[in-house]
């Protein structure tokens, strides 16, 4: 009796830990691969607060990024940071500054531009990608194609999932960009030129912190 009882306790110990790692991965798989999620943001609806944004700030840069940034956390209330703060970015080659909005497993909302004008590789990532501009102007263009995208203020470029480009912003150029999908898949992106280029383990470190602490504050809520 003993024997079975040993016999049975192992084989219950083994169903559990199968159970717990089915329940991991079942969790784990929609998270990496970006599928199944609640989302809180509209890319339509961020256009068009975007381009109302860009009629209150009247051609003046900081007025058109504060207009555009008070009115997506009017809309969006606490799944905006109460107080971002701007950080330098750099991944693909190219370098700008970024204001995290939001940050969750699933969807993240930034201001990310620069007054110098920048220039690199959009990444391939499971996440579409909607760059709406607000000032200046994004070009791009896929591997096969002879003409480059323009992109003015209002406009929104896509970047559908699975898709590259290389861009351009060839001066002052700022943009409200929203991701939906994997964002845990665009992190070695955003991390990578840190070890292989710049450097820069401080900014590394604020977008970590930042990043971290909304991810944390969002799966609080239940959102992933």
């Amino acid at each position: 009796m003993e024997e079975k009882s040993n016999g049975s306790e192992i084989i219950s110990r083994k169903l559990l830990r199968l159970g717990a790692l089915a329940a991991i991965v079942a969790i784990a798989l929609p998270v990496f691969f970006g599928y199944g999620h609640r989302h809180v943001f509209d890319p339509v609806e961020l256009q068009e607060l975007a381009k109302r944004g860009i009629e209150q700030g009247k051609g003046n840069s900081t007025l058109v990024i504060s207009s555009v940034t008070e009115l997506v956390k009017e809309r969006y209330g606490d799944h905006i940071f109460d107080s971002p703060r701007w950080m330098f970015n750099n991944a693909g080659g190219a370098m700008g500054t970024m204001l995290v909005l939001h940050c969750s497993l699933s969807e993240y909302l930034i201001i990310f531009g620069t007054p110098l004008g920048t220039e690199g590789h959009t990444g391939r990532f499971m996440a579409d990608d909607f760059f709406t501009m607000i000032v200046g102007e994004q070009w791009a263009a896929l591997s096969k194609a002879p003409l480059r995208e323009v992109y003015a203020p209002g406009d929104q470029h896509h970047l559908p999932r699975g898709v590259s480009k290389q861009y351009r912003c060839p001066g002052e150029c700022w943009a409200l960009e929203y991701a939906r999908g994997s964002i845990v898949s665009m992190l070695p992106f955003g991390f990578a030129d840190t070890f292989t280029s710049t450097l820069d383990f401080v900014s590394l470190l604020e977008t970590i912190q930042v990043s971290a602490g909304g991810i944390l504050r969002e799966l609080l809520r239940g959102k992933v």
